[in-house]
């Protein structure tokens, strides 16, 4: 069986001088040991704020992606947080035996920067062949935010590498969601791998594995176990029902203002 380009993630715990200085306090990465991942796809899911992107990122530095995102060809910074590159410094991870040929950090929030340094760059005629016309043939910052995912993961990503997406559905439909699963699986059948954190419900239907975060940690679920499917089904069945008992939810922001 295919052991995927890394096999496994753990913190060098021995080396940290102070695990109650964040994001080393982050219940997720303060519990975690060793962390096994599918050979094909591992999903992150849980809350905000419970580690996943912050972990998801780490491992991407660790691997030797920009923290901003993009292939590890890119070197540039604008907003990612020292703390990423901190817990990356911890990271240890376990290749497999195969290197991929390929590979690409995809971190929503900041593709739109990754554009503009692909703008910049090819407006630069000492920097080499021109990358935008890997990515489709229309200039992302033409597009609009979700399609210039798809175009990215239609055009840019290719068979055996190596994909750390981190909230990929954020700017897609629902029908757009299915249809990057199509894509998705398509590149998995030709040897890729991918780590994705998301909130999607959609694209966790994938087989793989799932790891949710937690105020409690982190730990493997099923699908129909995890929070990301269970909200996503209850709200389904009933909508209304599941509407009125939340807005009375004082956790929600219901109930009297007295």
């Amino acid at each position: 069986m295919d052991s995927g380009f890394i096999r496994s993630v753990a913190i060098r715990w021995d080396d940290v001088r102070d695990r109650t200085r964040y994001p080393f306090s982050i219940p997720a990465v303060r519990t975690l040991k060793t962390l096994q991942l599918d050979p094909r796809v591992t999903f992150f899911v849980g809350e905000n704020g419970t580690g996943k992107s912050t972990l998801l990122e780490a491992i991407a530095v660790a691997w030797g992606f920009n923290p901003e995102g993009g292939s590890r060809n890119f070197n540039f910074q604008t907003t990612t947080e020292d703390s990423t590159s901190r817990l990356a410094t911890y990271v240890r991870l376990t290749k497999g035996v195969k290197r991929p040929k390929t590979g690409y950090f995809l971190r929503a929030e900041s593709f739109f920067n990754v554009v503009s340094e692909i703008e910049r760059l090819d407006a630069d005629p000492g920097a080499g062949p021109r990358i935008g016309p890997a990515y489709g043939d229309r200039p992302l910052h033409a597009v609009s935010h979700g399609e210039s995912f798809v175009s990215l993961l239609q055009h840019r990503f290719r068979a055996n590498g190596l994909y750390l997406l981190d909230e990929p559905e954020a700017a897609l439909s629902p029908r757009r969601q299915i249809e990057v699963l199509g894509t998705l699986h398509n590149l998995v059948s030709r040897g890729a791998q991918f780590i994705i954190a998301t909130h999607s419900p959609i694209l966790t239907a994938y087989p793989g594995r799932i790891y949710q975060f937690s105020a409690d940690g982190m730990e493997p679920v099923d699908y129909e176990e995890a929070e990301v499917y269970t909200w996503m089904r209850d709200f389904i069945r009933a909508p209304q029902r599941f509407l009125t008992r939340m807005l009375d939810d004082a956790e929600f922001g219901g109930g009297d203002d007295e």
